[in-house]
């Protein structure tokens, strides 16, 4: 097993990737396309990834510890899959319509200026996270840990606070609809 520390990738395809290793440290990946690419069993540690496109790559056991994606294509991406050892993700300006977070701990992770549409939150730990200005539209947060999670800039979200833990979490005034949605009364 090589370890890749300190490279710099640009314009790969998943086969070139796995040539190289499978297991990359502190390296960033730029102009990427990994969509619907197999990228199981390999590690990410302190990477980054940037305008990337990973929409339906196959994420089973891979370890993603501290990596930061930005400006990336993430639909459909199964993080559930990914392993639980170390996981830590952020995104910034990523698309992650109809994403998969099940079951999945990522507490104190940040995404910034996100699509979260239809993205899947049953069961996840999502204690301390920030959600910065994203549309959280029909996402599912059913069971999920959000203590101390920061919606205040955040929008188009529904969150049952019966089926939810949101112990100091936070919201603007705006964002109340979302949690009185099933009561069926009218905000003005």
């Amino acid at each position: 097993m090589e370890i890749i520390e300190d490279q710099s990738f640009n314009k790969i395809t998943a086969k070139q990737l796995k040539a190289y290793g499978n297991t990359f440290e502190n390296c960033s990946f730029q102009n990427c396309d990994f969509s619907s690419e197999d990228l199981s069993n390999l590690t990410f540690t302190d990477c980054s990834f940037k305008l990337c496109n990973l929409s339906l790559s196959k994420l089973f056991k891979t370890e993603l510890q501290n990596v930061k994606l930005s400006d990336c294509k993430l639909s459909g991406a199964d993080f559930s899959k990914a392993s639980d050892f170390l996981f830590e993700v952020h995104f910034d300006s990523c698309i992650l319509d109809n994403a998969i977070f099940y079951q999945k701990k990522n507490k104190g992770a940040k995404f910034t200026n996100c699509s979260l549409i239809e993205t899947d939150f049953t069961e996840a730990d999502l204690s301390n996270v920030v959600f910065d200005n994203c549309n959280l539209n029909r996402a599912f947060f059913d069971r999920t840990q959000l203590k101390a999670a920061d919606f205040t800039t955040s929008y188009n979200f529904i969150i049952d606070p019966d089926l939810n833990v949101i112990k100091k979490a936070k919201f603007s005034v705006h964002g109340l609809a979302g949690l009185l949605t099933k009561y069926d009364i009218v905000l003005k």
